[in-house]
């Protein structure tokens, strides 16, 4: 058994994958943040961080072809890895928002546009049609039943195999459920940001089987920025009693919100690579999760 199946595993569309996944965003470095100064990771660094997630039984890969800097593509750079590898790898892209090459976000893509973003993504990523593609979705209250059904249209085309939504609310996964199958919700969610189980999210997509995704499951508030040293005096707990890092309970908590639940850290750092992945096989107790649900102390 791979490290990565340890997690456990869900069917994404008709491919079972390994519940820990890798979110592709931080190989770019720091200049889709708009610090252009940052260095860039080597091309060939970037590529055997990727075989080393394979080798390991990574095989859901989170990407878009928004996240670039001055001087990397994710997509390229998954691209590059894709090609020397035997092995299938499901790769879920994002559209709806983008930026130009200069790196500047303009608003949501017409229905029209989105057609353009998928073919975008085909470039860069090399491939004749997109394992998954998710709607990341413009803001509250807004219908996505336009953008979805034009993302239908592409799915009919042969150019998307799969479709989901990405930071949606539970209507929007029912409007798009009546267009078309939904494999997955992505969502920023964790141990300190849970909308997601307040509006009922998750356990919709449990009761659904659509795999529920959070991103920033780490960083929390913080969003892109890399996670901040672990102020929680819970996770030092649990940490401690497992010989593990609080970023690893962190996404073990997370791993335990239901056999849907799929984690997608991503990170530069083989060691910490080889962390998130290892958190898969921790088994949380129900006294441990329950003194994580309590309200946080800060401290170790």
């Amino acid at each position: 058994m791979s490290a990565a199946a340890a997690s456990g595993n869900w069917r994404l569309g008709d491919v079972e994958v390994n519940r820990v996944g890798y979110g592709a965003m931080r190989l770019t470095g720091n200049g889709m943040m708009g610090n252009s100064d940052h260095r860039p990771i080597d091309r060939g660094v970037a590529v055997r961080l990727l075989h080393s997630a394979f080798e390991q039984g990574v095989n859901h890969l989170d990407t878009a072809a928004f996240y670039f800097s001055p001087l990397r593509s994710a997509n390229e750079l998954i691209n590059r890895a894709l090609a020397t590898w035997r092995d299938d790898v499901v790769v879920v892209t994002k559209v709806g928002p983008g930026r130009d090459p200069s790196g500047e976000w303009f608003t949501m893509a017409r229905p029209e546009q989105l057609r353009g973003q998928v073919e975008e993504n085909l470039r860069q990523l090399g491939r004749d049609h997109l394992d998954v593609v998710n709607l990341r979705h413009s803001g509250p209250g807004t219908s996505v039943a336009e953008h979805f059904g034009a993302l239908a249209e592409l799915r009919e085309a042969g150019l998307v195999r799969h479709l989901g939504l990405s930071s949606v609310r539970p209507e929007h996964v029912a409007e798009a459920q009546a267009i078309a199958p939904v494999v997955c919700v992505q969502n920023s969610y964790g141990l300190d940001w849970r909308r997601a189980d307040e509006s009922g999210l998750v356990d919709l997509c449990r009761e659904r089987g659509i795999a529920f995704v959070p991103f920033f499951a780490l960083s929390g508030l913080q969003r892109e920025a890399a996670a901040a040293q672990e102020q929680d005096a819970r996770v030092h707990t649990v940490a401690r009693a497992h010989g593990a890092t609080p970023a690893q309970i962190r996404l073990a908590w997370t791993l335990h919100r239901g056999p849907h639940v799929l984690a997608i850290p991503g990170t530069a750092n083989p060691a910490h690579l080889a962390e998130n992945i290892a958190a898969g096989a921790l088994r949380l107790s129900e006294e441990e999760l329950a003194l994580l649900d309590k309200p946080g102390e800060a401290g170790a």
